[in-house]
C-alpha cells in the first residue's frame, strides 16, 4: 500500500505531465511512470524545486521552461554499433534479403543524437546498399536531431565505438569515417546525404509509408503498455510486407497486441519480420 506521501507525489507527477501536455506539443502521459519519476526527480533537483508541483508551476508560467525539461524527459543514451551482435545480424541475415529490393527505405525511430543512424549508414555503405537507400531519422527532441545532423561526438567515446564496429563485422577501420580535431570526432558528411531528419512523435504522429527496415531500439521500455501498442502499430503500418523491425535487447513483442503481425526472424537480436 502506498504511503500518503507517495500518493501525493504520484498525483503531483501526473499533474506535471498534464501541464507539459497543455503548454506544449509534448505528451509523456503514456510513458513508464517509474522511469519518468526518476528522471524528473533529477530535474527537480537540478532546478532547485522542492516538489513536482514547483516544476509544474514553472511549466505553467515560464514558456521557456519545457525545452529545459526535455533532456530529462527523453533518454539520450546510445553509442555507435551499440549491441554489436544486432548489427552483425543485420549484416549477415537481414541485408542479404533487403538486397533483392531495387530501392530501400529505413526508419530510425527515436534516433537520439544519431549514433544508430551513422551505424546503419556505415553498414549499408559497406554492404553496397547505400546508394539505393533513403534513411529517415526521427525524434521528438529537436536539439537531439541537431546533434544527429552535426554528427560530432566526444573523442573519448571513439574507442568504444571502434570496438563495437569491429565486433559488428566492420570491413575496415572506423577511423575511415571520421576526422578528429579539438577533442571531437566529426563523422563523414556524406554518410547523411541520403538521410531525412524529422521531428516525429510515436505518441501522436502517423506512419512512415513503405519502410523496409524500422530500427527502434531501447525506446519501448520507456512506454506503458498502451503506448507500446500504439508504437508497434505504427511500425506495422509503416513496413512493407516482409519488412523488418529491430527493437532493443530488453524489449519484446510477446505481449503486444500487434504481435501476430510479426514473426521472429532473429530471436536473440529481437529482429522481427512483418508477415
Amino acid at each position: 500500500m502506498k504511503s500518503a506521501g507517495a500518493e501525493i507525489e504520484a498525483l503531483e507527477l501526473r499533474l506535471l505531465l498534464e501541464a507539459i501536455h497543455e503548454k506544449s506539443r509534448y505528451d509523456f502521459r503514456g510513458y513508464s511512470f517509474a522511469s519518468l519519476k526518476r528522471r524528473l526527480g533529477q530535474a527537480r533537483d537540478r532546478f532547485s524545486c522542492a516538489s513536482f508541483s514547483e516544476l509544474q508551476h514553472r511549466v505553467l508560467h515560464d514558456p521557456k521552461f519545457v525545452p529545459l525539461l526535455l533532456p530529462y524527459l527523453t533518454v539520450q543514451v546510445s553509442e555507435l554499433f551499440r549491441d554489436p551482435s544486432y548489427f552483425l545480424a543485420l549484416r549477415t541475415q537481414v541485408l542479404p534479403h533487403l538486397r533483392t529490393y531495387p530501392s530501400l527505405k529505413v526508419w530510425v525511430a527515436g534516433c537520439s543524437a544519431g549514433e544508430e543512424l551513422y551505424s546503419l549508414a556505415i553498414l549499408f555503405r559497406e554492404e553496397g546498399l547505400e546508394s539505393r537507400t533513403i534513411f529517415y531519422a526521427t525524434d521528438i527532441n529537436t536539439e537531439a536531431l541537431k546533434r544527429a545532423e552535426a554528427g560530432i561526438y566526444e573523442i573519448e567515446r571513439i574507442a568504444l565505438f571502434s570496438e563495437n564496429y569491429r565486433k559488428a563485422g566492420g570491413r575496415t577501420s572506423l577511423s575511415d569515417y571520421y576526422t578528429a580535431a579539438y577533442g571531437s570526432a566529426k563523422f563523414d558528411q556524406t554518410l547523411r546525404h541520403r538521410t531525412v531528419f524529422s521531428d516525429h512523435s510515436l505518441v501522436s504522429d502517423s506512419v512512415f509509408a513503405e519502410m523496409h527496415l524500422v530500427s527502434c531500439r531501447n525506446v519501448l521500455i520507456y512506454f506503458n503498455r498502451e503506448l507500446q501498442d500504439r508504437a508497434v502499430g505504427l511500425f506495422k503500418d509503416s513496413l512493407v510486407r516482409r519488412g523488418f523491425l529491430g527493437i532493443g535487447a530488453k524489449e519484446s513483442l510477446r505481449f503486444n497486441k500487434e504481435a501476430e503481425a510479426f514473426s521472429e526472424y532473429c530471436r536473440p537480436e529481437r529482429i522481427y519480420q512483418r508477415t
